[in-house]
């Protein structure tokens, strides 16, 4: 066995095992931590036995309930007096103790693309990662602490359904004289608007403060870790926006901002829940994490300033709930119709938002011209390698023209093979006599860089392409391909991802060997490296790649495969242009010659 190839089974032995480490060592036990956290946070929620956790903003008081047990949604939403809502785009109920928005399913979004299922986005006190938000007013005028909260019972006063045609009318009184009335409206998508009438009926005046606040219980069990996601507290504070992941929040970070405009929530990757002060009020933001039993508890709340209520009169302040899809005409509907600052932001544009901002409305624009996603991210590819063709162009010329010179190039190393001064000055007279830049073809293929990450930052995050079936077997984008090795290409009924350390090969899906025979496809366009050894290992570089984007979603993959063969097209073209003979040249010559014999 001769050197070269001694090394490169070396080489390839080497990927491999890095390859199974990585697996076994990293990636296995990075799963398997992450089931033991889900494991422990269940029995620390089963262990709970009171929930001492103020439901109020920073700063306010009044005590949570107790909580013995954790109980079924089924139990939880009949445990207490409830408003049915019934819009297109939610279904739910809120609960009248303390006019909680803890339940919430979404139409048009299920659990699964076979399933009927719907999402459920808010969940009530009681349940196993209790999510929810809520609306209320705290004082600090002694006698005035009596405002409702968490468990107050609100009695309804008009309508016994919450439609985007008929609203519902509640009222709160307290021992201390103060009247609130309040009147909740929901529109087609899922904006929920709060206007509160607070009467003061003593002879006293009041300082009031409005706040709203947005509650998770625990670490939602479909975290997505991927630097594209982000998941965790978010707000927008005077045009700025702050946010801290789930990991941060459980660290103990927080955070206290000021100013006019904007809102709080809590976002996943798909989904978020946000709590909106009066459009023209000055605020308070905090994000907060309370432990109780091992189970963390993740607050973003706001807190209006302060504003004195005379005796005997009344004020009037409209606040907003927004519980569902990160939708992006939605999201700008809320900030451009209803005034809402920086509220499309709740969308993760990452930081080449500049780039991903044009390709998220051009995602959009085609899929309403071609209505199919599988076919607007065809388009937008397309579109994107029409606009680099000039830098393309001039990239897969040099390639090119440097193909056509690699025997004198051959030559010339072999000449000067033992004085590298004298090898250096012979190739660089041939590059200019040739007027060959051998930085031109590396140069302007640098742009693509940020292109393809921000288009990586576009896909992963559209929500549009969550259950979007592609042609042929993909039913669902935004998961891995289901056609896998290990299944047969899904002629055999299991799944191959649970066999340990042998699932990273056997889950190899179908897209990712396309996306591996398109990537192998261009490189044998392009000029070999002039040293055997790296040869090779950029020859073996299309088989790591196909592993590596095997667990990548099926949209991202295809858009990958496609970017390649639209680049093996136009690299093609333009080495004929230029007299080279290609790896697929050869091919065919070989097989028509194969053919001729046989005839």
């Amino acid at each position: 066995m001769g050197d070269d190839n001694r090394n490169f089974l070396v080489a390839t032995g080497l990927i491999l095992a890095i390859l199974m480490v990585f697996q076994v060592f990293f990636f296995g036990p990075q799963q398997a931590e992450r089931r033991a956290e889900l494991d422990a946070q269940r029995e620390a929620e089963l262990a709970l036995q009171a929930e001492a956790a103020s439901d109020l903003p920073p700063g306010a008081t009044g005590d949570r309930a107790p909580v013995d047990r954790l109980i079924d949604r089924d139990e939880a939403l009949g445990s207490v007096e409830r408003i049915t809502i019934n819009a297109p785009s939610v279904t739910g109920s809120i609960s009248l103790d303390g006019v909680l928005f803890d339940d919430l399913q979404l139409r048009n979004h299920t659990v699964a693309v076979d399933s009927d299922t719907l999402i459920s986005l808010l969940n009530p006190i009681g349940t196993s990662g209790a999510f929810y938000a809520r609306d209320s007013w705290l004082s600090r005028t002694p006698g005035f602490a009596d405002l409702p909260v968490h468990d107050s019972r609100w009695t309804l006063r008009s309508g016994s359904e919450l439609t985007p045609e008929t609203p519902v009318v509640l009222s709160y009184e307290t021992e201390s004289g103060l009247e609130i009335q309040r009147t909740i409206e929901i529109n087609d998508n899922y904006l929920f608007t709060i206007t509160d009438r607070v009467n003061n009926t003593t002879s006293d005046e009041v300082e009031l403060q409005r706040y709203g606040l947005v509650r998770q219980q625990g670490v939602p069990e479909d975290l997505e870790p991927n630097m594209a996601v982000f998941e965790g507290a978010i707000a927008v504070v005077d045009g700025e926006m702050h946010r801290e992941k789930y990991s941060n929040l459980e660290d103990g970070r927080e955070m206290d901002e000021s100013g006019q405009g904007g809102w709080v929530g809590i976002t996943t990757r798909y989904w978020i829940a946000a709590a909106i002060p009066s459009l023209d009020s000055n605020f308070t933001a905090n994000f907060r994490t309370i432990e109780r039993n091992g189970v963390p508890t993740f607050d973003a709340t706001y807190r209006e300033r302060a504003q004195i209520l005379a005796p005997g009169a009344s004020l009037t302040s409209t606040s907003y709930i927004f519980a569902g899809a990160k939708e992006l005409d939605v999201l700008h509907y809320v900030e451009d119709e209803v005034g809402v600052v920086g509220f499309d932001r709740a969308y993760n544009w990452g930081w080449l938002w500049f780039l991903v901002r044009p390709f998220v409305w051009l995602l959009h624009m085609l899929e309403g011209v071609t209505g199919h996603f599988g076919l607007a991210i065809l388009a937008l590819t397309l579109l994107i390698k029409l606009v680099m063709f000039p830098l393309a162009n001039r990239a897969y010329a040099s390639m090119a023209k440097m193909k056509l010179v690699q025997p004198k190039m051959q030559e010339i190393r072999e000449r000067y093979a033992a004085d590298q001064q004298k090898q250096q000055q012979a190739l660089m007279e041939l590059y200019r006599k040739e007027k060959i830049n051998p930085l031109a073809g590396c140069l302007p293929i640098l742009p693509q860089i940020p292109i393809f990450f921000a288009l990586y930052q576009t896909l992963f995050n559209a929500l549009e392409m969550r259950h979007a079936p592609f042609f042929g077997w993909i039913q669902d984008m935004s998961a891995r391909d289901p056609l896998m090795i290990g299944n047969l290409f899904g002629l055999l009924p299991y799944d191959p991802l649970s066999i340990p350390i042998l699932g990273f090969v056997l889950g190899l899906g179908a897209w990712p060997i396309i996306m591996g025979l398109t990537m192998a496809a261009q490189q044998a366009l392009n000029p070999p490296p002039p040293d055997p050894m790296q040869a090779k290992i950029f020859a073996f570089l299309p088989i790591v790649f196909t592993f590596i984007l095997a667990p990548f979603a099926a949209g991202l993959v295809i858009y990958w495969a496609w970017n390649n063969f639209l680049s093996v097209v136009q690299q093609y073209i333009i080495m004929r242009r230029h007299g080279n003979e290609t790896q697929l040249d050869k091919l065919i010559a070989r097989l028509m010659g194969k053919a001729k014999e046989e005839g």
